[in-house]
């Protein structure tokens, strides 16, 4: 049997798979799958194109890592723009099928949280969130136990012979990022001498505020749905998401703006 399009890209089992629970179904529920499924497509690529990302710095290759950065900024445009789409569902239509989610949150994304992982953003209280055995934990521990981006590239910078503090190429891999005077004296050398670790820079610096971007649009998308109230799965919605926002995964690259 000769291969076609649908084959190839499954396209059957892909269209199966939005299944709606509440009665009727309510119209709007298909729409709330159907952005959320495909949210988590572009989640894998994202994390897909991240790891490309990684092993091109350790293999020094910038310029290739560059294009997986590009990329990813593409996507997490793309991530922003389809919050337009869930927007035109007013609260009463969220409503009519909102019960039926259950316990169900979008908090519970094991993607989004390797994302955060890889990002540097560790938090272990994450881990505990799913089954230990399951699958999603043990990707998240393998991500939780791994250097982030912004690790990787300082040891990039380490090998080409810049002075990044011993303590900072030491530090256990599953902290979270923190701001290094000591970095920022690098980056600070960088951008005035090395024109292409400064683009390399740069784009770091827009993959932060591109994850950012997107949390704010959330958190807003969120409380023009639900207002106040309290997630679905007993999270604390907007509340919670507030509580993201304005947090850089790598902050040297703000503090240094300063002493321009």
């Amino acid at each position: 049997m000769d291969l076609t399009y649908g084959r190839y890209l499954k396209v059957d089992e892909l269209l199966d798979l939005q299944e709606c629970r509440s009665d009727g179904p309510e119209h709007d529920e298909m729409l709330f799958i159907v952005i959320h499924q495909v949210y988590e497509l572009w989640f894998k690529e994202v994390l897909h194109e991240a790891d490309m990302f990684v092993a091109n710095i350790e293999a020094g290759r910038l310029d290739s890592g560059a294009h997986q950065l590009k990329r990813i900024l593409k996507i997490l445009k793309t991530l922003v723009a389809q919050l337009d789409v869930l927007e035109t569902m007013t609260p009463l239509e969220f409503q009519s099928f909102r019960s039926f989610l259950e316990s169900a949150s979008g908090f519970q994304s094991a993607q989004f949280r390797e994302l955060e992982f890889v990002l540097g953003v560790k938090d272990p209280q994450h881990l505990e969130r799913f089954e230990e055995g399951s699958r999603e934990r043990l990707r998240l521990e393998e991500r939780y136990n791994s250097p982030s981006i912004w690790a990787t590239f300082l040891v990039h910078l380490s090998s080409a012979g810049f002075a990044i503090p011993a303590d900072i190429l030491e530090r256990d891999v599953t902290a979270p990022t923190v701001a290094s005077s000591g970095v920022q004296a690098v980056l600070s050398d960088i951008y005035r001498t090395r024109p292409d670790l400064t683009e390399m820079c740069e784009s770091l610096t827009d993959l932060d505020e591109g994850l950012q971007e997107w949390r704010y649009r959330h958190v807003k998308m969120v409380q023009r749905t639900i207002g106040a109230k309290i997630g679905s799965g007993g999270s604390l919605g907007v509340e919670y998401l507030q509580s993201t926002l304005f947090n850089p995964a790598f902050p040297d690259l703000w503090e240094i703006r300063t002493g321009f």
